[in-house]
């Protein structure tokens, strides 16, 4: 099925409306439509509930222009992917959520507002609908990451609200997080009809494909930067400059990284060989998920290992220098405190430097470590699958033994 969401990012051009749901309500909805709070109080629906209740009941007073509490709407969101999702993923088991998709059809509904972000924030306008205020609106929610400061952690979660209820008949998939889900979805649903259930890990904020390659070493393929490692890993030059790539999205979602990477390329703190560890005081969690500050996920800390691949952006990323700063985090990772690590393929893509040579690199060095550690595999092309066994990335007689100190990289 096209939809526009085969990597599990918003589609540029918007196919359906979603509503987030647990796996519980499906089989409700599929009977009754995906209904408003007061419907549902009404008609004594029985529903698993996937938020917090204070959060839920606040959307009670807050009205739409004739008057009407939102609790007499359905609420469908124009790109699941959003902070909402995320928090509740975290909070919940992945595989007990589903996002309904709904047709483009509902958009004709005379008696429907949008809002400009999150109905229940104070500075989301709700307004009647119309073509110029939904293009704007696709404008704004057509992203694949948010923060708080520009306000795109609220337009991303733009409404659009239909009275009473969606009919069932307008339900056009069901999204789960991956195939065991979609499988237990199925069977639970038994000879109820439904349309397609359809596996999309990246919706979900989870990894595409998943390799373990030992017990505590993986390759994924899917986004880093909404990883739960407690330490993401920014590749960067030792001259300050976050141009493309992996370090120009960080450059944007993590302002306050930015400045500190500019601040230890100024002072020298930053060179090849010897990567710098930025602790934050704030949780990146409260960039990334709806209400923060009332969610049970919310992480104590969110670490970004500055690492080195090339001392100019320009230049080809220095695969020596990159082995000596694998040295240097062995050596130094269990005094840092990092407790878990996410990595991009070093050097690859804008680096210019082919997997087949780093990818056994990053291994050797990583597999040696005593903490849980996730490779992001290159995005630019797809690797071969000879490329990604353990045989090829961790051959016999390759690896170092766990925790040790395979050789001094000297004051490099």
């Amino acid at each position: 099925m096209e939809n526009g969401l085969k990597s599990g990012l918003p589609p540029s051009h918007l196919r359906e409306l979603y509503y987030i749901t647990h796996v519980d309500n499906v089989a409700s909805i599929l009977k009754n439509g995906i209904m408003s709070h007061m419907q549902i109080e009404k008609n004594k629906i029985k529903y698993t509930p996937i938020y917090d209740k204070e959060i839920v009941n606040r959307r009670e007073g807050i009205t739409t222009p004739d008057g009407r509490s939102l609790w007499c709407f359905a609420n469908l969101y124009f790109n699941p992917r959003n902070p909402m999702l995320y928090r509740v993923v975290c909070e919940q088991l992945h595989s007990k959520i589903a996002v309904i998709g709904v047709a483009l059809e509902m958009l004709k509904g005379k008696d429907a507002f949008l809002t400009t972000g999150n109905a229940a924030h104070s500075q989301s306008e709700i307004v009647r609908f119309s073509k110029k205020a939904l293009s704007q609106i696709l404008r704004d929610t057509d992203i694949v990451w948010w923060i708080e400061d520009d306000g795109s952690k609220r337009k991303i979660m733009a409404e659009y609200l239909v009275a009473d209820k969606v009919p069932s008949e307008c339900i056009t998939s069901i999204y789960v997080s991956g195939h065991v889900a979609r499988d237990n979805l199925e069977k639970s649903l038994g000879a109820i009809g439904h349309p397609p259930v359809i596996p999309m890990p990246g919706m979900f904020f989870q990894p595409i494909r998943y390799k373990p390659l030992t017990p505590r070493l993986a390759l994924v393929q899917g986004d880093m930067f909404f990883s739960r490692m407690q330490t993401i890993t920014i590749s960067v030059n030792t001259v300050g400059v976050m141009g493309k790539g992996v370090a120009s999205r960080a450059k944007y979602q993590f302002p306050r990284v930015y400045v500190e990477y500019q601040e230890v390329c100024r002072s020298h703190q930053l060179k090849m060989g010897k990567p710098y560890l930025y602790k934050p005081e704030k949780s990146f969690d409260i960039e990334l998920l709806d209400e923060p500050t009332s969610s049970t996920c919310t992480r104590p800390e969110t670490w970004f290992l500055l690492f080195p691949t090339k001392r100019r952006w320009w230049d080809k990323a220095d695969i020596l220098g990159i082995e000596k700063g694998l040295i240097w985090l062995c050596e130094n990772y269990k005094k840092e405190g990092i407790e878990s690590l996410a990595l991009p393929a070093l050097g690859c893509g804008l680096g210019r430097l082919s997997w087949k040579d780093v990818g056994p690199l990053m291994c050797k060095y990583l597999s040696a470590m005593s903490i849980h550690t996730s490779i992001y595999l290159p995005a630019e092309k797809e690797i071969p699958d000879e490329y990604l066994t353990r045989d090829f990335l961790l051959p016999k007689g390759s690896q170092l033994v766990a925790n040790s100190t395979p050789i001094s990289h000297g004051d490099s």
